[in-house]
Order: C-alpha cells, then structure tokens, then sequence
C-alpha cells in the first residue's frame, strides 16, 4: 500500500509529472542534462525530482561514465502498468513547449548519447538559433 501512496505523491508535482511524459515520450532513455534542458529548471532541481521519482519506483537509473541516464521503470505490477497506461494518454498539448526543447536538445546526442552537459554552448547555440539570435551571449 505504501508504494502506491509514494507513487502518486510522486505524480503529484507538475515538474515529476513531465519528466516522466518526457521519458515515455522518447524511445529509450534519457540524460539528465536532457531532462534539465528541456523543462527548464535547474540541474539541482531536476535532480531532486527524479530522486522521488526513483524512490518511487516510476523511474531507474543507468550511469555511463560521467552521465546519468534514466528511462521509465518497468511496471511491478498491474496497478502500475495501469498507472504508466493511463500517463502515455495524457494529451501532447500539455507538453508542447518541453517536447520541442526536447527534441532540439536530443539533436545534439553523437551516438545516440548525450555529449554536451547542462546549458553547454552547443545547447546555447541551438536555442538562440531557433530564437533568431545570433550572439551566444545573447539572452
């Protein structure tokens, strides 16, 4: 009973619950630096998120070298893989502006992995690019 309770306090917070229509949104996983980029909010922030969301069994973990990566968690049971089922429905439109981030950011992978860490030059170029900014130092 206890890990269910967890396990939607954890898909009670707005920034939990995208980071995980990100992951699912996505074939195979995703880097921290990923995540960070793509909502916005700090690496401490996103990290702290995904601690809960981990604790909570929705979300694992994979560590390669200095990245982290974190992927959905396979389902431990039928209320969870309900839980997971009813997630994947939740409307794109909720989710536009982070799933476009998403996409630019995963644009710069080499391999299929993340390369560049959080707000790299590379992510800055991308975004003021898209934002028709020329100067990387511009805001």
């Amino acid at each position: 009973m206890e890990l269910y309770i967890e396990q939607f306090k954890a898909l009670g917070d707005k920034t939990r619950l995208a980071i995980i229509w990100l992951l699912n949104s996505v074939p195979g996983d995703l880097c921290v630096c990923e995540i960070t980029d793509a909502i916005g909010e700090s690496h401490c922030n996103i990290s702290r998120h995904l601690k809960i969301l981990k604790g909570a069994k929705l979300v694992k973990e994979k560590k390669e070298g200095r990245w982290v990566y974190f992927d959905l968690a396979k389902p431990q049971d039928q209320v969870q893989g309900y839980i997971m089922q009813a997630l994947a429905t939740i409307p794109a439109d909720a989710f536009l502006e982070m799933a476009a981030r998403l996409q630019l950011r995963l644009s710069l992978r080499d391999g299929n992995r993340c390369v560049d860490g959080v707000k790299s030059n590379n992510w800055r170029r991308v975004v003021n690019k898209v934002n028709g900014k020329n100067d990387i130092n511009e805001k």
